[in-house]
């Protein structure tokens, strides 16, 4: 069982507005990942590998814009979650 702490943030803007922009950002990244690995697997019928976004998008402002192990970890799920879904799929079919 998994548990989690609540930490509230005090009512500092200029906090406030970098966390914001920072969940932006992760936000923005995971869109794009999603929308390449459809793309990828509509136009070729390819899977996305464990590193294939993260070499496609290391030059991204979205990806720059983020610590370098917190845009690969976002990318990375992104793949397995492709990977997993399409898997789930196949199975099922």
């Amino acid at each position: 069982m998994y548990s989690c702490q609540q930490v509230l943030v005090g009512k500092n803007p200029e906090l406030i507005a970098i966390l914001t922009f920072l969940c932006e950002q992760s936000h923005k990244l995971t869109n794009m990942g999603i929308y390449y690995g459809r793309q990828l697997f509509f136009k070729s019928h390819k899977t996305l590998g464990k590193f294939d976004l993260e070499k496609v998008y290391k030059k991204n402002n979205h990806y720059k814009v983020l610590y370098s192990q917190a845009a690969q970890q976002i990318l990375r799920t992104v793949a397995e979650s492709h990977t997993l879904l399409l898997w789930s799929n196949e199975s099922l079919q």
